[in-house]
């Protein structure tokens, strides 16, 4: 008997191991390849097309050799490049600093603005007020008010340091921001999340602190990240106080030569700064999707 078990377990398993897919499966799969090397093909060929047309396009124009001494000159982008890079560590540092600055921030402004009970209305007002305005306010000018204003008033033991009042500047506009995206999150969790952990025994301030926050964090990942994408860039506005940033080491190299090449080596060594920050921010975000899609926790 226990032989004739082991055969019958044995057959079972070969059966599994000679699995043969049906022709229609194959033929499909088949299909599937051609259709994908031949959409990989025709998108080379057309981004090969459009990159000659633009090419013949710009080198063909009346001011092409003006424009190409100018802003192309691979003598001025040597000379540029490690004194952009030097100040891009500033841009860096801007980055780090602001970025822990405007979550903690802005995550405070949310819960002031998701607080319930009408004791709580003064604190929800400010909050809404703070959000609205700094929103509203175009960062240049906010930057220059802080920049340049702060130092005007003269004030005993406060610093006048650009890269200091640059970065104030920056935290505050963008926590308006990112306050609003936590507030979003906040507000899609469903309240019955609430209502679940209140059965168990846990007051407003666990029930916010173990179960809304978590999910309303993890829900605004994406966006999130896009902000700070956007602070990388706007850290080269810090600039205008006269804080020596990649921007800024560019500006003073352009100032001395007329030639514009280092401001296209400040925007080069920016964008390869952003795209990795870009490209995990969709990889997120696709991620996130896929398990939305399937069912799973977000």
């Amino acid at each position: 008997m226990t032989v004739h078990k082991e055969e019958l377990g044995s057959g079972e398993h070969e059966g599994a191991d000679d699995y043969v897919p049906s022709r229609r499966r194959l033929d499909r799969e088949r299909h599937q390849r051609v259709r994908a090397r031949r959409a990989t093909a025709i998108g080379a060929l057309s981004t090969l097309v459009t990159a000659v047309v633009l090419y013949l396009v710009v080198v063909n124009a009346p001011g092409w050799p003006r424009t190409k001494e100018t802003f192309f000159d691979w003598g001025y982008a040597r000379e540029a490049f490690p004194k952009v890079l030097e100040g891009l560590w500033l841009n860096v540092r801007l980055l780090l600093i602001c970025g822990a600055a405007v979550l903690v921030l802005g995550m405070l402004i949310a819960v002031a603005r998701t607080l319930r009970g009408p004791v709580f209305f003064p604190l929800r007002f400010l909050a809404a007020a703070y959000t609205d305005f700094f929103r509203g306010l175009p960062l240049i000018i906010n930057l220059m008010i802080v920049v340049l204003g702060v130092p005007a008033l003269r004030l005993q033991g406060v610093t006048v340091d650009p890269v200091l009042l640059g970065g104030t500047a920056l935290t505050l506009t963008y926590s308006a921001y990112v306050a609003e995206v936590f507030r979003a999150g906040i507000e899609s969790v469903h309240p019955s999340q609430r209502a679940a952990a209140r059965s168990l025994g846990l007051n407003n301030r666990q029930a916010l602190r173990y179960v809304v926050l978590p999910q309303a964090v993890r829900r605004q990942v994406p966006p999130l990240l896009n902000d700070l994408v956007s602070l990388q860039k706007d850290t080269g506005l810090v600039s205008i106080g006269g804080a020596v940033d990649a921007v800024r080491a560019a500006d003073i190299i352009v100032g001395r030569s007329l030639n514009y090449t280092p401001y296209i080596v400040a925007g080069l060594v920016f964008v390869a700064l952003t795209i990795p920050m870009t490209r995990f921010t969709d990889w997120v975000t696709a991620r996130m999707d896929r398990r939305q899609a399937q069912g799973g926790v977000v």
